[in-house]
């Protein structure tokens, strides 16, 4: 609630969240989401076609991939075993990109256990262009995610909650 709404209309990039919730909870915070945000926001669904300015959010107990597909890049949905003890788990997501057709992947790793995310990213890095940002431990519940990328000594900006997305926008070119 705090990230995406800040985007703009125009933003020029698809944004995909994992988040770690139960069933039946990521679909009313695409629709929470969807209402509060200029961008539209859903529920990932098998076979999606990413599109620029729009957020996918992973469906609970589903591993969310990125395949390319006919000149562009189309959402997976799966339930292969957990990792990091979660379904969806962000490191599957982050590899999956690695066989995408986009240059550059941006990163934001925001609170939570465990160090979901770390080896996704670092696995993503050997074939990507990679920037990190990373909630500050002020702003987290837990810095268990977040905290992971610094005590792997992967390369971050750092920034409140609030901060994430206007950081984002400023890299991307927007105001």
């Amino acid at each position: 609630m705090e990230l995406i709404p800040k985007f703009p209309a125009d933003f020029p990039l698809p944004i995909l969240v994992v988040q770690h919730m139960p069933d039946g909870f990521t679909e009313a915070l695409a629709n929470r989401l969807d209402t509060l945000s200029p961008l539209p926001v859903k529920e990932a669904a098998e076979g999606d076609v990413i599109q620029p300015g729009h957020v996918y959010i992973a469906k609970a107990g589903k591993h969310m991939q990125v395949r390319k597909k006919a000149g562009g890049h189309v959402l997976t949905l799966t339930e292969e075993e957990y990792r990091e003890g979660v379904r969806p788990c962000a490191n599957y997501t982050y590899e999956s990109l690695a066989g995408s057709d986009y240059d550059e992947v941006l990163c934001a790793v925001l609170t939570g256990m465990g160090a979901d995310g770390t080896e996704g990213i670092k696995n993503l890095k050997k074939s990507k262009k990679v920037r990190i940002w990373i909630q500050d431990k002020e702003s987290c519940v837990v810095f268990g995610m977040p905290g992971s990328i610094v005590k792997h000594n992967l390369e971050c900006n750092v920034a409140s909650l609030s901060g994430i997305a206007i950081e984002i926008i400023k890299y991307t070119g927007g105001q």
